[in-house]
């Protein structure tokens, strides 16, 4: 039997460039070898007030986008998290586990509640244990995660061990963390000390999957680089001109240390020119793709309809299982 991987995105703000090379750009490698679930994460979404609209709208978005980089629906199980009532039912069993120190850890907590200090509520705080949720009910076997997700998923492995200590083993799967070895971090495109994010303000920070060429060619022209000229991979001394060679790497297959040849004498400016161009070839099919999917919203119904039918035939027998293991009755 294949191993099964799950992974989905909050959607909030825009999919980047970030968020294909991080994650998105393996899954579309992993359906073939795969028993592959991913989702959008739109009860996550919550933590932050959402404009009803604006949620409803970039739903339709993310899963376009999802399609457009790739994913298969017939070799993939693709579907809104809210339409699977079980991860919800499944999250307050979990919390019910959970231990308050454990949450108070969680670095993103920390980081969240500083920026939206007016709207610190319990959603913020016990989120991670929907995301253990989001897991355990398929048994997934492998989750892509950045970097920044790993205390989560961490968190998801401690929780496994909570519930085994309480009612024995045998009714989840202990995860692993699935990162590729190369772009896994993507930063800043200004603030190359921060990693690029989709809900950054400052939309100069990031590269859109769907941004329109020349604003991607400007984005990455005005990228911070760093004092001197030579080109040279250098994350400490060179932040920002490592993150652009980073970006160069992953999308063309290129060592680090192939494109210092590549450049050697050259200006900064000749390889942001260089990448600017590769991104808008690599993204380009992609944007395409999607504006015609969103076109057709009648198609994107029916695909989450399916998705959300697969997806609950099995979150409904996993979640009876643990029903039984917790003495709950079951209609």
């Amino acid at each position: 039997m294949k191993k099964i991987i799950l992974s989905g995105s909050t959607v909030t703000g825009d999919l980047t460039l970030g968020n294909y090379i991080g994650a998105i750009s393996n899954w579309k490698k992993l359906q073939d070898d795969y028993d592959c679930l991913y989702f959008l994460a739109d009860l996550h979404a919550l933590t932050v007030f959402q404009e009803p609209k604006i949620l409803k709208e970039r739903t339709y978005s993310f899963f376009a986008q999802y399609l457009a980089l790739g994913l298969d629906p017939d070799k993939n199980t693709i579907f809104a998290q809210s339409h699977v009532h079980e991860h919800a039912e499944l999250m307050w069993i979990l919390t019910c586990l959970t231990p308050m120190g454990y949450l108070n850890r969680m670095t993103q907590f920390k980081e969240k509640s500083e920026k939206h200090i007016k709207n610190v509520n319990a959603g913020l705080f016990t989120y991670p244990v929907l995301m253990a949720a989001d897991i355990l009910l398929y048994k997934a076997d492998l989750v892509p995660v950045g970097e920044d997700q790993r205390q989560h998923l961490e968190l998801t492995r401690d929780i496994v061990g909570f519930f085994e200590n309480r009612y024995g083993p045998g009714t989840f799967t202990m995860p692993e963390a699935y990162v590729p070895k190369m772009g896994a971090r993507i930063m800043s495109l200004q603030e190359p000390e921060k990693k690029m994010s989709k809900s950054d303000e400052n939309e100069k920070n990031y590269v859109s999957i769907i941004d329109e060429p020349k604003k991607i060619e400007k984005k990455i022209k005005s990228a911070t680089t760093d004092s001197g000229t030579e080109i040279k991979f250098d994350p400490e001394n060179k932040p920002g001109l490592s993150n652009l060679m980073t970006i160069y790497s992953v999308l063309s297959s290129k060592s680090t240390e192939q494109i210092e040849l590549d450049y050697q004498g050259k200006m900064y400016g000749h390889l942001k020119a260089d990448l600017a161009e590769l991104v808008i070839q690599t993204l380009r099919p992609v944007r395409e793709k999607y504006e015609d999917l969103m076109k057709n919203r009648d198609y994107l119904d029916e695909l989450l309809k399916s998705g959300a039918k697969k997806s609950r035939t099995r979150a409904s027998i996993n979640l009876d299982s643990v029903y039984k293991t917790v003495g709950l009755l079951r209609p």
